[in-house]
C-alpha cells in the first residue's frame, strides 16, 4: 500500500509542476527561471505545512506518503533547480544564477516556515 500512495501522489504532482511550470515561465520574458522557482517554493511551503500537521497528529502517516513523499517529491525539483543554474551562469548570466540560489534558499526556507506556523495556526 506504500508505495500506491506514493506513485498517486506522483502522478498528480508531476504532471502538476510541468504545467505550472509552463504556465509561469509563459508569462515572464526573462532569463530566471521562475517556473521552476514556483514550484519548488510551493512545494516547500506544503511540505512545511504537512509536516506542522503531522507534528500536531493531524495528518495520518498515509498522508504524508501521498503528499509529502509523492506530490511534493515530484512537484520539486532539485536536479532543474541545479541545471538553470549552470546553464545561467555559463551564459554568462552570474548575478541571475546568484539570484536563483539565494532567492530558492531563502524563499524555500520561508515557505516552509509560513506552513509550519499555519499548521500551528491550524492545529494549535
Amino acid at each position: 500500500m506504500t508505495w500506491l500512495l506514493v506513485i498517486a501522489g506522483a502522478a498528480v504532482g508531476a504532471p502538476l509542476r510541468y504545467l505550472t511550470d509552463r504556465a509561469v515561465q509563459a508569462r515572464h520574458d526573462s532569463v530566471f527561471p521562475w517556473g521552476t522557482f514556483t514550484v519548488n517554493v510551493s512545494g516547500c511551503l506544503v511540505l512545511g505545512l504537512l509536516t506542522g500537521a503531522a507534528a500536531r497528529g493531524a495528518a495520518s502517516s498515509d498522508l504524508q506518503l501521498l503528499i509529502g513523499t509523492g506530490l511534493c517529491g515530484a512537484l520539486t525539483t532539485y536536479s532543474t533547480f541545479s541545471y538553470e543554474t549552470l546553464r545561467l551562469a555559463q551564459s554568462g548570466a552570474r548575478f541571475m544564477a546568484f539570484a536563483n540560489v539565494a532567492g530558492s534558499l531563502l524563499a524555500g526556507l520561508g515557505a516552509a516556515y509560513a506552513g509550519t506556523a499555519l499548521a500551528h495556526a491550524f492545529w494549535g
